[in-house]
């Protein structure tokens, strides 16, 4: 108990006062002190979770923290990582780029890739299929022959049970079935129309749906529960809790952090600024006299606005975050999100 609380003194006085975060509402960002500044970005720390990519992307960063995640959700204590990287982008010329949360591999060479999904408007059995197939095609370098293509595994974590099943895991398992019947893979008919099992379909690929929601009791919620909450004087998780602990009340991490958070409100501030001032004049061009150049600047001013909310709800940031950061009113980035999900 002694040691939290002088953990927690030590948090404090590292953090400042969190109390001004308020003031943030009321001056634009570039008007604030840089004491100021560095509270608010602080405070805003401290309320991440790891269900959060943007958040997640940091704490795994890390070979040990991102080894002991995929231990527990693989179930294989004896796993040694040797690379990590943190929002690896493989790029194609004339196909849709990925970007994955977290790409790592093995001492025995082989590849996983781990997703964090909050919201429940993705076709998420297709984006899976569309990322395992964007490492397959990078890694199966020319004259490689198809057996020496590397097993990879994909480990979809969502906050909700978004195949609403009652479970904490659900595991894809490709089988060979007899085809003489219609096969067909809900349960509904499962049984009664899918044909006879035959075996095993070995293709390389494990794929594993992880929820926050359900708690079955086993080790797998227990850290479903800890990425609920990213609270720093929770131990429990081993070299986890230590990485979230450096990044949330550590001098060193929390410049870190503070740094991130900079660097993503900052392109996206300025990619937004731009579309946004163009789509300004453009408004402001047709309306003519009657809104003016100035109402024209200040819709574009709202649009770039409302371009960043955007990138900040593929990142994970919840409603009240993206309010703060880009000073708008709670239900106008409420109504964003809406418009977006349509």
């Amino acid at each position: 108990m002694k040691s939290k609380e002088k953990s927690n003194k030590k948090c404090n006085r590292v953090n400042g006062r969190t109390s001004k975060e308020g003031i943030c509402k009321k001056e634009s960002r570039e008007e604030q002190s840089l004491i100021t500044q560095k509270e608010y970005l602080v405070s805003k720390i401290q309320r991440f979770t790891l269900l959060s990519n943007v958040f997640l992307s940091v704490a795994l960063d890390d070979l040990e923290a991102c080894q002991h995640v995929l231990r527990i959700i693989l179930q294989k204590p004896d796993l040694v990582l040797k690379e990590v990287r943190s929002q690896h982008r493989i790029s194609k010329i004339t196909a849709h780029d990925a970007i994955l949360d977290l790409f790592a591999e093995d001492s025995e060479g082989n590849l996983y890739n781990l997703e964090i999904q909050r919201e429940d408007t993705v076709d998420h059995a297709k984006r899976v299929r569309f990322y395992c197939a964007m490492v397959d095609s990078e890694y199966l370098l020319k004259g490689m022959p198809y057996g020496d293509m590397p097993q990879v595994t994909a480990v979809y974590i969502s906050e909700s049970d978004i195949w609403h099943g009652g479970q904490t895991v659900y595991a894809v398992c490709p089988g060979l079935y007899d085809g003489s019947s219609r096969c067909k893979c809900t349960r509904k008919h499962q049984e009664s129309d899918s044909g006879e099992y035959l075996r095993p379909y070995q293709e390389g690929r494990r794929i594993l749906y992880v929820n926050a929601e359900m708690d079955d009791g086993g080790e797998i919620a227990k850290l479903m529960k800890y990425f609920k909450t990213g609270d720093p004087y929770d131990m429990s998780q081993g070299a986890l809790s230590k990485r979230v602990h450096y990044l949330k009340c550590e001098e060193g991490g929390i410049d870190y952090m503070c740094k991130v958070s900079k660097e993503l409100f900052h392109d996206g501030w300025m990619e937004g600024q731009r579309s946004g001032l163009k789509e300004g004049q453009r408004l402001g061009l047709k309306e003519g006299q009657r809104l003016g150049l100035k109402e024209g600047q200040r819709i574009g001013l709202l649009e770039g606005k409302r371009e960043v909310a955007i990138r900040l709800f593929a990142k994970g940031m919840t409603d009240e975050q993206t309010a703060d950061l880009v000073d708008c009113s709670l239900p106008v980035v409420r109504e964003w999100r809406k418009d977006h999900k349509r």
